[in-house]
Order: structure tokens, then C-alpha cells, then sequence
């Protein structure tokens, strides 16, 4: 089982295994998945009589790396997320929240309510003391082969232009560190790649990124979000959410008809014959359970929130992912670089946080 180079023990990840639409199986053999690859111990959160006969069932070698946190209330997807977070203090996105918040945990990882795991995210651990409003980053595959950061993506209804300068910072950091080493390129999602273009907020952003030190290439539109050109790329929590869900849906329609092109004829099945390690690889490259999740940047500590469909090898990945963010101490380069470039709160935009996409 590979050890963690940089840490004399195990880095353990709080796991909700309450969260996704299967679950907990997916939790489970995720869980199982990220130990055996990564060296990991979880700490798997959840209702015990449910999770503790299925946790008998696992190797015994594997079995003292995965440890049962009760929680017994579940934070169901149909629900509001902030009231859910106030009433249920014992649902499993709240006892992760705690395990974080308490240092009993590097981080955490939940398929479940996003709204509530964002919510929790901002009441349980709160803020980096320097960043104004956290937001959600989403990793999506390009044409180039590389991996782009879309952020916010649901975790602010309106924003200020000073809060996009922020998220401008913390996506670069975060592509910088986990997904590339090299200096990204950083764009604002607007109507036209004129700097005229766009809205007040859009054109009033693009003055402030313009004087980060940052790799700033301007404006960039939606068609540009795939090709690989832009691997950083800000707008406000609506937009990007609309560009998410978007996404997600014309990635699932591209596969349904992939599917039925296959099976259309002989002569198609022959082709898909020929060609199916090909198209093996190209759905690899559209697979959202390869990026594991979305960090919420900008909280006092690591949360990872995957999709609600997550399967076992999105739940390992996502384990994966919040071990390199807390590893890289991700959060510190953010407080630090923020803090460097004074893009701290002035008194007048010390309003409380809104409440995420939807709530």
C-alpha cells in the first residue's frame, strides 16, 4: 500500500458516505479504492447500523485504514440547504464540517446536498480571514488535453467585481498547484473578447485583473472554454453554474447518441469494433469521475463536493484530490498571496455571504 511521502502518518479525509444517489456503496468501495492507491485512512461518516455491516464485509488489511464516524441524520437533495445545516447538527455534511474544523481530519469529501455541504463549508469553518466570498471550482477536460478550472460555479448569486479579482487569485493558485506547475492562463467568461464587452461587473473585473500578477489574457467566451487556450477561467457563481449544468448535460447527450450511432448497424457495431479502444479513451476524457470533485476555495480548511451520480472511482479521486490540496497547503498560498496583494474587504463589502446557488 503507497505511503504518504511528506507526512510521517497517514493524511486522513473525513468521507460523507451518506451523500451520493447510490449511497453508500459508491462511498464505500471508493473508500476502499483510495486506501489501497493512495495511503490514505478515511474516516466514513454516516448512519452506523447502515455502513457497519457492509464495513465487516471489507479486508481485514484494509478494514483498520477505514474508521466509522456516526452521524445519524441525512441531508437529503430536496432540501433547503441552510435551514437543513441549521436543524440537522448531526446529518453527516455537518459532522465532517467538524472533524475538519476540529483537526481531526485534513479534509473532507460529500456527493451530497451541494448547497449544504457549500453552506456548512461557510458557517462550520468559515472563511480564510483575507478572502471575501469562497467559491466552488470545477475541473473539466479540453481539447488541448490539458485540465481548466471554471470558478464560482454555483457558490455566489451576485458578485463584485472585487470578489472575481479574488476568485481570479485562488483558481490560479489552486491550477498552479494540483493541476499543472506551470503559470495558467487566467480569462474572464464575458459576450465578446473586447474589453468594452460584457456587463458592469465584467467591465469593472477586468480592470482589477488586469493589474494582478497574473497571466491575464483578457476577456474569453463561451466557446473558448473547451478548447484549451484559457486554463483559468472567472465569472460570477450564476453564470458558471448556467455553464456547468450546460456542460453536463450536452456531455450526457453526446454519449447517449454515440451510443445509439453504434448500434444503429452492422456496419456502425464494425466500426465501434475497430475502433473501441479509441473511443474508450475519449470517454475517459470526458469522464467526470477522473477530476474527483470541486474544491470550495477560500474556506478555513479542505472541502471537496462531488457529483450526486459520483461512482466509486470519482469518490477515490475526489480522496485524492483533497489530500494534494492539503498537502500543497493550498489554503496558506491563498491567504498568503491575497494577503501580498491586499485585496482584503474594505468596510463597505463586509457583508454577510449570500446563500449558495438556489438556496
Amino acid at each position: 500500500m503507497p505511503e504518504d511521502p511528506n507526512l510521517s502518518s497517514p493524511t486522513i479525509i473525513a468521507l460523507d458516505a451518506m451523500g451520493s444517489d447510490e449511497a453508500p456503496h459508491p462511498e464505500l468501495a471508493g473508500a476502499l479504492a483510495a486506501v489501497r492507491a493512495y495511503g490514505v485512512k478515511i474516516l466514513l461518516v454516516g448512519q452506523e447500523q447502515v455502513l457497519s455491516p457492509l464495513w465487516k464485509g471489507l479486508p481485514q488489511a484494509e478494514r483498520q485504514h477505514i474508521e466509522i464516524v456516526p452521524a445519524d441524520d441525512v441531508i437529503r437533495m430536496d432540501e433547503k440547504a441552510i435551514r437543513a445545516v441549521r436543524t440537522k447538527r448531526n446529518s453527516s455534511i455537518h459532522v465532517c464540517c467538524r472533524l475538519v474544523r476540529e483537526g481531526r481530519a485534513a479534509g473532507m469529501v460529500s456527493a451530497g446536498n451541494t448547497g449544504a455541504v457549500m453552506a456548512a463549508g461557510k458557517m462550520i469553518l468559515g472563511s480564510l480571514p483575507a478572502v471575501q466570498r469562497p467559491a466552488l471550482a470545477a475541473v473539466f477536460p479540453t481539447a488541448a488535453g490539458t485540465a481548466a478550472v471554471l470558478l464560482d460555479v454555483g457558490a455566489n448569486v451576485d458578485c463584485r467585481p472585487e470578489h472575481l479579482e479574488q476568485f481570479a487569485v485562488m483558481g490560479e493558485i489552486y491550477h498552479r498547484a494540483i493541476l499543472n506547475g506551470g503559470q495558467p492562463r487566467v480569462g474572464l467568461l464575458s459576450i465578446g473578447e473586447e474589453e468594452i464587452k460584457g456587463n458592469d461587473l465584467t467591465r469593472e473585473a477586468f480592470g482589477l485583473l488586469r493589474q494582478l500578477p497574473i497571466q491575464f489574457i483578457g476577456n474569453v467566451e463561451g466557446r473558448d472554454v473547451y478548447l484549451g487556450n484559457v486554463d483559468v477561467i472567472v465569472c460570477d457563481g450564476f453564470v458558471g453554474n448556467v455553464a456547468l449544468k450546460i456542460s453536463e448535460g450536452l456531455v450526457d447527450t453526446f454519449r447517449t447518441l454515440l451510443k445509439e450511432s453504434m448500434a444503429s448497424s452492422i456496419a456502425s457495431k464494425l466500426g465501434y469494433l475497430l475502433s473501441r479502444k479509441a473511443i474508450a479513451r475519449f470517454k475517459k476524457r470526458l469522464d467526470y469521475s477522473e477530476y474527483g470533485g470541486a474544491p470550495l476555495l477560500g474556506v478555513r480548511g479542505v472541502v471537496i463536493i462531488s457529483h450526486g451520480r459520483s461512482n466509486a472511482n470519482a469518490i477515490k479521486n475526489a480522496v485524492r484530490v483533497a489530500r494534494d490540496f492539503h498537502r500543497q497547503k493550498i489554503n496558506q498560498q491563498i491567504e498568503k498571496e491575497i494577503e501580498q496583494l491586499k485585496l482584503r474587504p474594505s468596510p463597505d463589502l463586509s457583508e454577510a455571504d449570500p446563500a449558495p446557488l438556489g438556496q
